[in-house]
């Protein structure tokens, strides 16, 4: 199978992650990073901001809904038609700190939600909701430093999760 300059470009940047003299470092406090990106807490978060009875939370959990309810069968959607392999099945010699939930590396569902919770806080919350997006960054680039995920595979995560948001807020 041929590569394109794209994949060898995106395998490079993988791999130059994890020659890094700080990589395992990184990796253990990526770990934690990554966690803040799963999904409980998130719903853990939606039901604080629904019981607070504060208008402007509530309409931001009620867009995070119709956001999550395309986002989630669109990541299925992308994830299962690309059937992209995870970086320790592409490449050999790499490490991946933590076991992930599937198989198939493109997109970044992590890095996807972390984008819906994000760019929905900007829509709501203007520049408050900026506060979230450094937030939203690093739950991508722990994935990668995890080895569970390629660049490329962040970006179209980040991409996923933002224009699902942009479609519900707009």
């Amino acid at each position: 199978m041929r590569m394109t300059l794209f994949t060898a470009l995106d395998h490079q940047l993988f791999r130059r992650s994890q020659a890094h003299p700080q990589w395992r470092q990184w990796a253990g406090m990526a770990r934690w990073i990554s966690r803040t990106g799963d999904g409980p807490l998130y719903g853990l978060i939606a039901l604080a901001f629904w019981m607070s009875q504060w208008p402007s939370l509530q309409a931001y959990v009620l867009d995070l809904l119709y956001a999550f309810a395309i986002e989630l069968p669109l990541y299925v959607l992308l994830k299962h038609g690309f059937r992209r392999p995870r970086p320790v099945v592409a490449l050999q010699g790499v490490q991946a700190f933590i076991k992930p939930s599937d198989q198939f590396s493109l997109p970044s569902g992590h890095t996807a939600a972390a984008f819906v919770m994000a760019s929905m806080a900007i829509g709501h919350f203007g520049l408050v909701g900026l506060l979230l997006l450094p937030w939203a960054m690093l739950v991508g680039l722990s994935r990668v430093l995890l080895g569970v995920h390629f660049p490329s595979d962040i970006l179209a995560g980040a991409a996923l999760g933002s224009c699902v948001t942009c479609i519900v807020f707009f």
